[in-house]
């Protein structure tokens, strides 16, 4: 079993069509997995393993009867909570959502499914997507499976526990505010957020209606290597890869930035992936153009009409209005909300610090500046730099650092709103670990229309740095399987 828990989808998929191994094999290796690591890390919302059996044997009959099949024919995955998936839940950590079953696929399982892939289950988010935490008084919290006490980040952290674990040949994740980064720095996996307004969003939760908020909103693979985050890319914005040659790309890795933490673990490994890089690419140490005004342009685009959006998403009933503070103050004394406090707090800091018509003309400015001026200071180059400060934290360490009153988001936060606010392609890659053995990893950012220098770099990194490394820690003892 545990060689189809290492292997990447790219490698099953393959496997499939050669006849190594059947669609049943793999699938029924990766539901017994599941069922046994997510007793401990509760990464699983929902699953589908009955349909996930009967599609594993239909993808099998039809390889035998030589039809022609999808490049992840009979492929198991898993799939972020928040992506509609047709007969499953969105729950969004909300209770009233439990129970109401999706009657059509989101964009992307759309495309997923003419390739044949075979959703397994349905991973954890925060309360409504809102949060670094994943975590909700609906399904509960999320654990790193490199170590219980730590979180797995968010809002795509179900994702990132269960592919480190192996889980999933492949998942999928979203990312408004480092939603599918945060994750896979601290879970040890590989991911990929496009670039704005390059993947069609439908049937994804929350739903944005302004532009400054969709050129945000990055959609990705996170899995277990650059090339499936490549095919998946390709998938969902049916273009086909090209050759690249790195040679004519210059690799900017700013050295510590002033004011902004920086664990020496993760300095170290930023300096180290520096030395190991020069020698093959030119580098370059300068902080990037518009470095420094990403994260308030962030949060301003992020509070346009405060919560005002979210709130119909919190109750079945909309024609009844729900008080955010009385339900922020009922589960701090009595823990009587339906809702998370972690959730009806950051509500409360959205309306707080709602964006007013000259902040927005502000940002709208400075965004129309930076991206042009991005275009040509990007033009073959790429960007490396860490994702945020530290390994993963202590669970609710890292919502008191974004999520404070006196705004410290702004000193932490930077890194990973640089590729948010300018709607920049960005791949994570797993580059070391600190002192606990924890995972922390480096992302790659480029300008849109360069993804594939990212993604041919990030097999060299592969290659010549460090490649994904799964968690073992909850496999089945082999006399069980």
């Amino acid at each position: 079993m545990s060689l189809f828990l290492d292997l990447d989808a790219t490698e099953i998929a393959k496997g499939i069509k050669e006849g190594k191994w059947t669609s049943l094999e793999v699938t029924e290796a990766y539901i017994s997995h599941i069922n046994n690591a997510n007793k401990f890390i509760n990464a699983v919302t929902e699953t589908r393993f009955t349909e996930a059996i009967e599609e594993a044997r239909l993808a099998d009959k039809k390889l035998k009867q030589g039809e022609a099949v999808g490049r992840l024919h009979g492929v198991p995955i898993s799939m972020k909570d928040n992506v509609h998936v047709s007969g499953m839940a969105t729950i969004l950590g909300i209770p009233h959502r439990v129970h109401k079953k999706e009657t059509q696929d989101a964009y992307i399982v759309e495309v997923l499914k003419r390739e044949g892939a075979i959703i397994l289950c349905k991973t954890n988010t925060p309360a409504l997507c809102f949060y670094q935490e994943s975590e909700n008084k609906v399904t509960g919290l999320t654990r790193n499976p490199w170590d219980l006490s730590r979180s797995v980040g968010g809002s795509s952290g179900g994702e990132g526990a269960l592919l480190a674990v192996g889980g999933a040949a492949v998942g999928v994740g979203t990312d408004i505010g480092g939603s599918i980064r945060f994750p896979a720095h601290y879970n040890g996996v590989v991911s990929f957020k496009s670039g704005r307004n390059q993947i069609n969003d439908k049937g994804i939760l929350p739903e944005f209606n302004h532009s400054q908020q969709l050129r945000m909103l990055g959609i990705g693979a996170m899995g277990k290597s650059v090339r499936d985050a490549q095919l998946l890319n390709e998938l969902f914005t049916n273009k086909k890869k090209s050759f690249i040659n790195l040679d004519e790309y210059s690799f900017v890795i700013p050295e510590r930035i002033e004011q902004i933490p920086l664990h020496i673990s993760t300095e170290q490994i930023v300096n180290r992936v520096h030395d190991q890089i020069s020698v093959d690419f030119k580098t370059i140490r300068e902080v990037p153009p518009y470095f420094h005004e990403s994260a308030f342009v962030w949060q301003k685009a992020m509070s346009i009409e405060g919560s005002s959006s979210l709130k119909p998403l919190l109750q079945e009933d909309t024609s009844r209005s729900i008080n955010i503070m009385s339900e922020f103050i009922k589960e701090k004394l009595f823990r009587k909300s339906a809702f998370p406090a972690k959730l009806s707090w950051a509500m409360i800091g959205s309306d707080l610090f709602r964006t007013t018509e000259q902040e927005l003309k502000q940002i709208n400015d400075t965004i129309a500046k930076a991206d042009e001026q991005l275009d040509a200071y990007l033009d073959k180059k790429i960007l490396i730099m860490p994702t945020y400060h530290e390994a993963a934290q202590k669970h609710g360490k890292q919502y008191s650092e974004l999520f404070s009153i006196k705004k410290t988001f702004m000193t932490y936060i930077p890194y990973i709103t640089y590729a948010n606010a300018w709607g920049l392609p960005s791949l994570v890659l797993p580059a070391g670990r600190d002192q606990d053995g924890m995972p922390i990893s480096l992302q790659l950012i480029t300008k849109i229309g360069q993804e594939d220098a990212l993604f041919q770099f990030g097999e060299w990194f592969e290659e010549n740095i460090k490649a994904y490394e799964r968690c073992k820690l909850y496999d089945l003892e082999p006399a069980l399987v």
